[in-house]
């Protein structure tokens, strides 16, 4: 059952692999059910506003988030890997066992069920040609390459004192 609902998971749209909330709290509630073999029976989401962590888990609420970009660069195994993490929080939580990164208790589950403390890092999306602005000096021909754009009205050229155009 679990490898054939597992691979449903996820929808193929226009050469793309897409994967929504409802997606997602299925594949959470298998996991649980397979590892753990404990139920969840809280919601599990997506939240794009996540920026330096993989998932959490909400002690108010008792229910995990999952960051979207994850799935975009490293695919459904990243995903699998970031609930097994979440989930040892959710279910020692509930149990009311020691369920912080630190605990014993939390890292004998993490190590039973083979998952894994941290996820990898997200790709910066400004990795590539960085953005640059180029400026000219009119009298002396005189380059400048700067990362931030300046303002030629106030700034001069540095060797002549004269006028900067940018390129």
């Amino acid at each position: 059952m679990y490898a054939q609902r597992a691979s449903q998971v996820i929808s193929y749209s226009r050469g793309v692999y897409k994967m929504n909330d409802k997606d997602l709290q299925i594949l959470v509630e298998e996991i649980s059910l397979k590892l753990f073999h404990k139920p969840f029976r809280h919601e599990a989401t997506f939240n794009s506003r996540l920026r330096t962590t993989g998932g959490r888990y909400l002690l108010r609420t008792s229910n995990i988030e999952v960051n979207y970009k994850y799935f975009e660069q490293y695919g459904r195994q990243e995903i699998v890997e970031i609930i097994k993490h979440e989930l040892c929080h959710y279910h020692l939580h509930i149990e009311g066992k020691g369920y912080k990164h630190g605990d014993q208790d939390f890292k004998r589950l993490m190590k039973e069920v083979g998952a894994p403390r941290f996820c990898q890092a997200l790709k910066k999306e400004s990795d590539g040609k960085k953005k640059e602005h180029i400026y000219v000096c009119m009298q002396c021909d005189q380059k400048y390459v700067r990362k931030r754009k300046v303002n030629t009205v106030k700034y001069v050229c540095g060797k002549c004192k004269g006028k900067l155009k940018k390129m």
